[in-house]
């Protein structure tokens, strides 16, 4: 399924979309980039099958902290489940996008006008080489989930490096997800 440009859309929307405030569980605290320690910006919402994944990475200080790897620290993917409500969101940092834009569903072998924004499912479609990352709770080879182009214009942008895509996986078993970028 493509996602494609769905308009704007409330800030706590629980459709697909890019910008906002997450919705998250009670005990939700908002990621801190390993590297500088500042709050992370959230980048999507994306409810499956599985759950709801939010994604965030570093914007304090762009291209200074490793946001693009997996593993670095300066990124974070959750897999919900349960009741969300909308986060709490920190005073200071780059958190939030410039705008929110819905991300509407649409079939892959079918003709669309509308920007496409991403994927659900499938195979990723990677710009450099493979970098599958593994569950690191059960140290599996996790399951692609979800591709994000930059966004539709520069307030709806993710600063993937100019050109770049995010891609999001999930272990579903042990209920991790993970998320990079690559140029």
């Amino acid at each position: 399924m493509l996602l494609i440009y769905g308009g704007e859309t409330t800030a706590d929307s629980p459709a697909p979309r890019t910008g906002g405030v997450p919705l998250v569980p009670g005990d939700f605290v908002w990621p801190r980039c390993r590297q500088c320690g500042g709050a992370m910006q959230f980048l999507a919402h994306l409810p499956l099958a599985l759950g709801v994944i939010a994604v965030f990475f570093c914007q304090n200080d762009p291209g200074m902290c490793d946001d693009w790897d997996a593993a670095a620290g300066a990124n974070q993917a959750y897999l919900f489940s349960g009741e969300l409500t909308p986060a709490a969101v920190p005073a200071e940092g780059e958190t939030l996008l410039d705008a929110v834009t819905a991300l509407r569903l649409h079939p892959a072998d079918s003709p669309t006008e509308e920007p496409v924004l991403g994927r659900l499912g499938g195979e990723p479609e990677w710009i450099q080489a493979d970098e599958n990352p593994n569950c690191p709770v059960c140290a599996a080879p996790m399951t692609f989930t979800a591709e994000l182009e930059e966004g539709y214009d520069f307030t709806t942008s993710a600063n993937f490096g100019g050109g770049g895509r995010g891609y999001v996986f999930s272990c579903q078993l042990c209920g991790e997800a993970a998320f990079l970028w690559q140029r």
